[in-house]
């Protein structure tokens, strides 16, 4: 039976100085011993037909099958090996040969960075429920400044399924909003760039105001996806106890943990 986890995690380490000049700083943390591959000047189209091919095709569990997908439609790729559990930082840049300095005016073609996570060793891909992730990320130049942030973020499943981890509903706040250390002026920079770019209602995150507890016992931490319906609302203790969302009532066909115990245990030592 495979582990309904998610064995990936990825994040922007530099947002405030990443460009497409200076490049971008990425930390990963997995489970398992993966390949983070990063696709500089990703087709959309192409990007968007790739995970219509998982869900009905193939499944893209390594590189190549995302390479294949995409018909090579990417100016410039990098690989890095990831060991397990290492919370590596891992900078990605264009070659100065490249000669790219923007990617046009918007709407765009191109995606400015496409990362994919996927499990390197093959018996793992036997094992989680999730066999990859990828990120699709802006990263500002001198045509399109918007701050850099993760636009999207799909876990892709092995049975074909993919979900977008940037429109899960939360019921914890969250301490990493985009711009939220931002200036009223950088704000309304941000803002006016997005309703440019069509963007405002489905990438603007307003901060929640709700606690970091399960929303059944009140005490344990939020830990939960639960799916389809993509409420983040119970905590280990209470999740097993549920077929029915608590949140919507939606009955419950998937579920996965966002980080292990021992993950969340780490965390609760850092806050002491």
């Amino acid at each position: 039976m495979r582990q309904v986890k998610n064995p990936f995690g990825l994040e922007i380490t530099n947002p405030s100085s990443a460009s497409i000049t200076t490049g971008i700083t990425l930390t990963t943390d997995c489970l398992e011993d993966s390949l983070l591959t990063c696709y500089w000047g990703c087709s959309v189209q192409k990007f968007y037909e790739a995970l219509q091919k998982h869900f009905y095709c193939f499944r893209i569990s390594t590189p190549q099958a995302l390479e294949d997908a995409l018909y090579s439609e990417y100016l410039y790729q990098e690989q890095y090996f990831i060991k397990k559990d290492s919370k590596e930082e891992i900078y990605c840049q264009l070659p100065r040969d490249t000669k790219i300095e923007d990617f046009g005016s918007v709407p765009r073609s191109r995606y400015p960075l496409v990362a994919l996570l996927t499990l390197a060793d093959e018996d793992d891909r036997e094992i989680y429920d999730i066999i990859s992730m990828v990120s699709v990320i802006h990263i500002p130049d001198k045509t399109y400044k918007l701050s850099c942030r993760i636009l999207y973020q799909y876990l892709l499943l092995a049975q074909g399924q993919f979900h977008d981890l940037k429109q899960l509903f939360m019921s914890a706040n969250s301490n990493s909003t985009p711009s939220s250390n931002s200036s009223p002026g950088e704000k309304s920079t941000d803002r006016s760039l997005l309703e440019k770019a069509g963007l405002s209602e489905s990438e603007v995150e307003p901060p929640e105001e709700n606690s970091k507890d399960c929303v059944v016992c009140q005490n344990g931490t939020v830990n939960w996806v639960l799916l389809p319906c993509r409420h983040t609302c119970l905590c280990d203790g209470c999740v097993r106890y549920f077929q029915q969302c608590p949140m919507c009532r939606q009955f419950v066909q998937e579920s996965f943990a966002l980080c292990s115990q021992k993950e969340q245990e780490k965390d609760k030592l850092k806050a002491l």
